[in-house]
């Protein structure tokens, strides 16, 4: 029978789809969907393909195990496969696969563990040391992240017993952050003016891919190991195979159990299904293994998945409600962000009566209206977001959202500048951008003011006690003890938080003005180079530019920043303050590599990748782990990977490392 171009328009819309999310996931680690979604996809596709197997292609994403590792890391082949699971969340799905495993082993018994929602890893040991570590990548070929690997202090360097089966072995695992962990992370991110994490699983994936170690360290990253991918000589059971590794140091879960039955298994399900909030990390289901390595040889596998485990999935903790309202939020920087007023519901923990809309483009993908009954989930058990509309149950009363015209707080006019997806209120003045900025200036990363909240900043901007943040260092006593609830102690303690702030470090201050473009990072940079804010004041693009971490758009925002009035002048009182505006440096003398910028790609066999760095930037140059025209030499040594192809296209020069010690001897 034909198939109809129904379906096949159908098949064609869901593995563009699929590979766009796998990108979203694996790549970049900005997931668009949740976890659900993407395998309801997955899964419609794969029934349509054992419908139609004539329309199977080889690029279809059921033919492959996963993504292309990402760049900047030596690969790595895995072998066997770092293979991906079937899942369901249907218990009859589950049966049916016991059943299946039942016509080839008679009588099987199981493990069952629980599914730590994290990134996948290999660790090699060879002669009871840990030698190398790899993510796992398209499941065929990993990156190696070794030292980053090393920053976890639950995995051992060498194991702890002398088990003649252990002496070399590969082990599988899960890296994962902590809730407390995650929270802590997200909040220091928050204090940075960087953007969050959206759940624990990004932020793991992230932090293994940082260039420096040093910083993976401080993410308070852990691991759960879980499976032995080949088998291990005199032992059967891969229960008592983790049971030997948790003696061996490696840390395994301590959830895990040896099921004779599937009614055990079942039971095990129920159990952390009703309590997995009670964890300190994130599950998204349990695993079922069958317990034999013997068994597991005889049931073999396919070419994407074992034949012999299957991931029993709870649903996303999602609720249903009604979105009441839609409200446009001013924040510091003029954007206007739509957030969802909702029927309150209660979901992980807490009530709910709002959630961020992100975008206007964001609304319009998902098809929101005020009065649209929508699901909601919180990413990450932190950030409310509604994930979708349910078209199904419209009224025809819904109405369509619009930004509006004018910002709802000040009544200015909004623009939306060419492209850019955020609307802005254009009025420096508005009240919301005043307290915003307010609010920003007192971080603790920036002028670190405890005690002026939120509340206490509304409250000053609404009696007109302050119109900006130079104004905080010009507040008086009593102005302060005639507000509402503001007794003497409390006075006293924000007023010398105030003069405490003015001796913060000069690149903490730049931070705080909160110019547009200009996160923490990007302030350190500015504050090395220039050392005093009237430098800086005075600089023009060509200086800026030349600065490799500051581009055109963000040279711009300084520069527009410093010719506006209102800026000048509210500098002008924070310097009269007392507020530190930088110091005069001794000149440095210019170094042999002043000025240039290096990309290092691939292993190299006489430095470490840190070593290396420290030696370029001591010569006056600047290393950077993106490669671009601005390049002026890739140091490439073993397995170079793609970036040694892209300076090839770029015309940026190449050096191997025996070039590059021969550059740096010679200068």
């Amino acid at each position: 029978m034909p198939v109809s171009e129904d379906i096949l328009k159908r098949v064609k819309k869901l593995r563009e789809d699929i590979a766009h999310h796998n990108h979203r996931y694996y790549v970049l680690n900005q997931p668009l969907i949740s976890d659900y979604e993407y395998d309801m996809l997955m899964k419609e596709l794969s029934s349509i393909e054992r419908r139609y197997p004539e329309i199977i292609t080889e690029d279809s994403p059921t033919q492959r195990i996963g993504e292309k590792p990402v760049d900047g890391f030596p690969p790595v082949q895995h072998e066997p496969p770092m293979l991906s699971l079937d899942n369901t969340y249907a218990e009859e799905e589950v049966v049916a696969f016991h059943n299946r495993v039942k016509k080839r082993v008679a009588d099987p018994s199981w493990t069952v563990e629980l599914k730590i929602d994290g990134v996948a890893v290999s660790l090699i040991y060879t002669d009871f040391v840990l030698v190398r570590a790899s993510t796992r990548g398209n499941g065929r070929v990993g990156d190696d992240i070794t030292k980053n690997i090393k920053t976890i202090r639950s995995i051992p360097l060498r194991l702890l017993t002398r088990d003649s089966c252990l002496r070399n072995i590969e082990v599988r695992g899960e890296v994962f952050i902590p809730k407390k962990a995650f929270r802590d992370l997200n909040r220091e991110r928050k204090e940075k003016g960087l953007p969050l994490f959206v759940n624990p699983r990004n932020a793991a994936a992230g932090s293994l891919k940082l260039l420096d170690p040093k910083e993976t360290a401080r993410r308070r990253l852990d691991i759960f190991v879980h499976t032995v991918p080949l088998p291990v000589e005199g032992v059967d059971s891969h229960f008592s195979i983790l049971s030997r590794l948790n003696k061996a140091g490696l840390k395994t879960n301590l959830e895990t159990r040896y099921c004779p039955t599937l009614n055990y298994v079942l039971k095990y399900r129920k159990k952390w299904e009703e309590r997995r909030k009670e964890l300190p990390y994130e599950v998204d289901g349990i695993v079922i293994k069958v317990d034999s390595y013997r068994h597991q040889q005889t049931l073999g596998r396919t070419e994407k998945s074992p034949r012999w485990a299957i991931a029993y999935k709870y649903q996303a903790e999602q609720m249903r409600t009604r979105v009441i309202d839609i409200v446009s939020q001013v924040g510091r920087t003029g954007i206007i962000t739509p957030v969802a007023i909702l029927e309150s519901v209660f979901l992980s923990g807490s009530t709910v009566s709002r959630a961020t809309l992100h975008n206007a483009d964001e609304i319009a993908r998902k098809d929101i209206r005020i009065g649209d009954m929508v699901f909601i989930e919180k990413g990450g058990e932190v950030i409310p977001e509604v994930i979708k509309s349910i078209p199904e149950l419209r009224t025809g009363k819904e109405k369509k959202f619009e930004i509006p015209e004018t910002c709802p707080v000040c009544e200015s006019k909004i623009v939306r500048y060419e492209g850019e997806v955020a609307y802005r209120c254009i009025n420096a003045g508005c009240p919301a951008q005043v307290k915003g900025r307010i609010r920003h200036f007192s971080l603790r990363n920036a002028m670190d003011i405890e005690g002026l909240g939120e509340k206490l900043v509304s409250l000053l901007v609404d009696t007109e006690l302050i119109r900006n943040y130079a104004d905080l260092y010009y507040l008086k006593k009593d102005d302060l003890l005639s507000l509402e609830r503001m007794a003497e102690k409390s006075v006293n303690n924000l007023l010398n938080a105030i003069q405490k702030s003015k001796t913060v470090n000069f690149n903490r201050v730049l931070f705080a003005l909160g110019i547009k473009d200009v996160g923490y990072g990007t302030a350190k940079v500015l504050a090395e180079h220039f050392c005093r804010m009237e430098r800086l004041e005075q600089a023009g693009e060509d200086e800026l530019t030349g600065i490799p971490e500051i581009g055109p758009v963000v040279a711009d925002s300084i520069i527009k920043f410093f010719s506006e009035p209102d800026n000048r002048m509210i500098l002008k009182r924070l310097r009269a303050a007392g507020v530190n505006m930088g110091k005069e440096t001794e000149p440095v003398s210019r170094r042999p590599l002043q000025g240039k910028r290096f990309v290092l790609t691939g292993t190299l066999s006489k430095y470490s990748r840190d070593e290396a760095t420290r030696l370029i930037e001591s010569l006056g140059a600047r290393v950077s782990s993106s490669l671009s025209g601005k390049t002026d030499f890739l140091v490439a040594g073993e397995s170079p990977g793609s970036k040694y192809r892209k300076a090839e296209d770029l015309g940026v020069k190449i050096l191997r490392e025996e070039e590059f010690i021969e550059m740096i001897d010679a200068v």
